[in-house]
């Protein structure tokens, strides 16, 4: 009997005229057993996810297509069936979870027809026998009462049980074979732990065969059975998770596990001689939603910041961590006043920024800029980069020659070619875009610059490039920084102070050795047992410096 569930066979794939490269995948080979977890990890662009549709039937074809090898499932070539046997195989015996839930689910549709739409192509089966396995499936992927889960809409409901829900979808066939497409990369921590658990459980359930797309070694370390490493449509690495994490032996491997923050912190630096340069007392904000036009919702309060309290000093970098709806993004927004505060004070040295009007702000705007998560929707796409870079400066006072000449050095000290100055935001990469999103931000010469998630959905190698770059400029230009983020690995290297937020509140404030390695509130011990493979201690490879 065959060992493998699922065979890949010299696959390539090509990929349409004018691309950076001829072949998405190049004579890739790879297998699956059952009742296995396999990580297939790799850059952006490495051809993990074009691997992943191929298999899935979902190329864009005729653009691109695979060209040569063969894709075994149970002994059949999936890349000769023929089109409605595809639709036969998709979903019942090979499912697919999608990085982004909100993309991939149908926003006019209840998340019970969309499971029920699954069930209808493949079985026929009686209402309430539909409706009971629904209820069941919902209950096993840990979602608080599925049958108001199942009425709802995907707006309706959280990341974390969107991305619940969609695990359901795929596993209400029980297929033989799931595969997981960056299914944690913008989940907390938290939640990114319940839904590797739970991928692990249920593997070992329904014995299948779980083919998981991430480049996040910490979940690698978590969950992966065998590992493989894929660089510019190629297989570089293959083996045991083990063998591969602790002594890689491709220089891409070394280079990639290198670049994986360390959880132990970094060794704190004095900075409590440094003058205070931002101070936020008792800051509130609550936001109240009406019941709809037609009163078919009930109203809601959320506190979102709850008196909150918090300074930096020059140079120092001060993360607030907590996962999402816990207030840091308001926070954040808050005190650049993108969010109007209810109460409490942010003073800019001796300014108190809230009680300032528009106009009057205008003036302090270019002292404290930020940074945010999604460089590509905070970027204007009509507008080339020396425009988007120089156009603060300018509405400040500064002649046009003088902006663009910053501009130029400011491309220059994020580490891109100054003649990328003529280009549009979409003709770079997510990382190369962040930079741009941090030049236009240093522009102004701020004093405090304000970091929200700034690396969340990067490669962990461009991740590594752009927390070098923030501590270096932070160090050159004495700023400092409000770094937020979920990810506590990445504010165990960068933060020199940690706040710590739970439901609009600040749970724990302390230096991050004291942080991480004597958590004193329940919520902060929490955050740091789930961090996936905390257990893993990272080998010796010349680890990246971020300091």
């Amino acid at each position: 009997m065959n060992p493998f569930i699922l065979e890949i066979q010299n696959l390539t794939v090509n990929l349409p005229a004018g691309a950076d490269r001829d072949y998405a995948v190049s004579e890739f080979n790879l297998h699956l057993r059952q009742n296995e977890i396999l990580c297939v990890v790799g850059e952006s662009g490495s051809g993990k996810s074009i691997m992943a549709k191929a298999v899935m039937g979902l190329l864009p074809e005729p653009h691109v297509r695979a060209s040569a090898g063969k894709i075994l499932f149970e002994g059949e070539d999936l890349l000769s069936t023929s089109p409605s046997r595809m639709r036969r195989i998709r979903g019942s015996r090979i499912s697919m979870i999608f990085q982004e839930p909100m993309t991939a689910l149908n926003p006019v549709m209840t998340i019970s027809d969309q499971i029920e739409e699954v069930i209808f192509t493949h079985q026929e089966m009686p209402k309430e026998q539909r409706f009971q396995r629904m209820v069941n499936l919902l209950k096993n992927v840990h979602l608080p009462d599925p049958e108001r889960i199942l009425y709802s809409y995907p707006h309706q409901l959280s990341g974390g049980q969107r991305q619940r829900a969609m695990i359901a979808m795929a596993l209400i066939l029980e297929p033989a074979v799931l595969i997981a497409d960056e299914p944690t990369t913008a989940l907390d921590v938290t939640t990114q732990a319940q839904i590797l658990s739970l991928i692990r459980d249920l593997e070992k359930e329904h014995n299948t065969g779980v083919l998981f797309i991430t480049h996040d070694f910490g979940v690698v370390a978590e969950i992966a059975d065998r590992v493989a490493v894929m660089q510019h449509g190629r297989l570089v690495e293959f083996g045991d998770a083990k063998q591969v994490l602790n002594e890689p032996q491709h220089p891409y491997t070394r280079s990639l596990i290198a670049a994986v923050p360390s959880l132990t912190p970094r060794t704190h630096k004095p900075i409590k001689h440094q003058p205070v340069v931002l101070k936020v007392q008792n800051l509130n904000k609550i936001f109240r939603s009406s019941g709809g036009l037609f009163g078919g919702r009930s109203a809601s309060v959320v506190r979102a910041a709850k008196e909150v309290n918090l300074s930096i000093r020059r140079s120092e970098t001060l993360g607030i961590v907590g996962e999402s709806g816990s207030g840091k993004s308001t926070v954040a927004r808050c005190i650049v006043r993108l969010v109007q505060a209810d109460s409490g004070s942010v003073h800019l040295g001796d300014i108190d920024l809230l009680t300032k009007s528009r106009w009057q702000l205008r003036p302090y705007r270019k002292r404290i800029q930020m940074v945010f998560q999604d460089p590509f929707g905070s970027l204007n796409p009509r507008r080339k980069v020396a425009q988007l870079i120089s156009e603060g400066p300018m509405v400040h006072g500064l002649p046009k020659t003088e902006a663009l000449d910053r501009a130029y050095k400011l491309l220059d000290l994020v580490g891109l070619d100054p003649r990328s100055a003529d280009r549009y935001p979409h003709e770079f990469s997510g990382g190369q875009r962040q930079r741009i999103a941090i030049a236009r931000a240093l522009a102004l010469e701020p004093e405090i610059l304000i970091a929200d998630e700034p690396v969340s959905a990067l490669d962990v190698s461009v991740q590594a490039q752009i927390l070098q770059l923030l501590s270096d400029i932070r160090d050159r230009l004495q700023l400092s920084l409000l770094f937020i983020t979920h990810d506590l690995r990445v504010a165990a290297q960068v933060c020199d102070t940690i706040a710590v937020m739970l439901n609009g509140e600040i749970v724990e404030y302390g230096t991050t050795m004291d942080i991480f390695l004597n958590p004193q509130h329940s919520y902060t011990q929490q955050l740091i047992k789930a961090v996936p493979g905390k257990n893993w201690t990272l080998p010796s490879l010349g680890k990246i410096p971020l300091n």
